[in-house]
């Protein structure tokens, strides 16, 4: 059967997508492009904006289209249940809790999906840890969508990257909706740190990557482990705003000191590192003196790159009866200064990498006879060399910057 998998949002839902696609490949199935006719579309949705939803149904549109049989996952489908269903051409919507069971209802016999590898297309192997989350920030439905923390245990994630690593994967992501929250919630209490040490004295993993953790939620442990060159020179780390009232009103539970201390202590400790953060713009109460304080406080930090968002009003949440709005054309305004910020703070770190050599993971080998790969500290290298495979770790010398991308040469090995 050919079968097309469409995926929007996290990187926990990009792992759950690849084990599906793995899983799928191991049962015979062809996992193929929308392009070549599939059978059956699984489209795995997202809801963290308007714009997310709106995306999420403009997928279920096309795979519907394309004269596939489509079956909708993910938390769109699992805060719109009713709307998602009335769209022509749904035929099943599956719940996030059941999400991995698609598998078996494509397929005569029954599948362990929980040790399907990511799929084969991918560079590098997303294996999920955790999901579900017991926060409760007032702007955000993900814990409706995913219910509380719930941890992989130890032991199956240790075999997990096991196996990965002996499938030819070079490098893991660790993902999760609250990673920091890993382990709290096992009857044998562990801790991310804990977790991550642990794989590095039980996997000859090449290279392993956290993704986004709280700030709250680096522990001097896992700073310690961030020297040791198997982990990536990279945290993504949520700001959201950096005024304290609004902070507070968004129910995160840190200030902007405590931010601001435990980035610079971040920045120091691990040379070169890059930091990246998310903020959210135009949340409810923001006015001009509260955008600046977190303009200014992003500004004096060592904040590699930005993903910038304006508030979006999320249905159900404690931030949706909140009355005190920023205008449309002052949100637009506040989002553009900050993507300027942005692009000069990335073109500045960029800038510094230039004479230094990096390991670099190649993910497209066809751009215009090239090779393209991601760094360790999270950037883009295109590599003028097209002899690399596809998930290949190589050291690359980087010579200069091109259209936002670094330019590097492959340094040549000896035995």
């Amino acid at each position: 059967m050919k079968i097309s998998i469409l995926t929007l949002g996290c990187k926990v839902n990009q792992a759950e997508s690849s084990s599906i696609e793995g899983a799928l490949k191991s049962c015979g199935h062809q996992v193929v492009d929308m392009s070549e006719k599939p059978d059956v579309c699984i489209v795995n949705t997202c809801t963290v904006t308007a714009k997310s939803d709106c995306q999420s149904r403009q997928l279920i549109r096309r795979a519907h289209r394309a004269g596939a049989r489509v079956l909708v996952t993910g938390c769109y489908s699992e805060l719109n249940k009713e709307s998602v269903q009335s769209m022509q051409g749904v035929e099943e919507i599956i719940n996030n809790a059941n999400k991995l069971s698609i598998i078996n209802k494509l397929s005569d016999k029954t599948t362990d999906v929980s040790s399907a590898l990511s799929g084969a297309s991918k560079s590098r192997f997303f294996l999920k840890i955790q999901d579900g989350c017991d926060y409760s920030c007032s702007y955000c439905t993900i814990p409706k969508a995913r219910g509380a923390s719930k941890s992989v245990s130890p032991d199956t994630v240790v075999r997990q990257a096991a196996e990965a690593v002996s499938a030819g994967f070079n490098e893991i992501v660790l993902t999760g909706i609250h990673l920091g929250a890993y382990g709290l919630d096992l009857k044998h209490k562990v801790t991310l740190s804990e977790l991550v040490e642990t794989i590095l004295k039980q996997t000859t993993i090449s290279r392993l990557r956290i993704s986004s953790i709280e700030v709250r939620e680096i522990d001097d442990r896992l700073l310690d482990l961030l020297t040791d060159r198997r982990i990536c020179n990279h945290l993504h780390i949520p700001l959201q705003s950096g005024n304290d009232r609004i902070l507070q009103l968004m129910n995160r539970t840190y200030n902007s000191e405590q931010f601001s201390f435990k980035i610079t202590q971040i920045s120091k400790k691990i040379q070169g590192i890059s930091i990246g953060t998310d903020v959210i713009v135009g949340f409810p109460g923001e006015g001009d003196a509260e955008f600046q304080s977190t303009y200014s406080l992003l500004e004096g930090l060592a904040i590699s790159y930005m993903h910038v968002f304006p508030f979006s009003s999320r249905p159900g949440t404690d931030a949706a009866e909140m009355t005190d709005n920023t205008p449309p054309e002052v949100k637009n305004s506040r989002v553009q200064s900050l993507s300027l910020l942005n692009a000069r703070k990335k073109a500045i770190y960029m800038l510094e990498q230039v004479g230094n050599t990096h390991d670099v993971l190649i993910e497209d080998i066809n751009i215009a006879g090239a090779s393209l790969g991601t760094s360790g500290n999270y950037l883009k290298v295109i590599i003028p060399i097209n002899k690399h495979p596809r998930g290949s770790l190589i050291p690359v010398r980087i010579k200069g910057i091109q259209e936002g991308r670094l330019i590097g040469s492959p340094i040549l090995q000896h035995n």
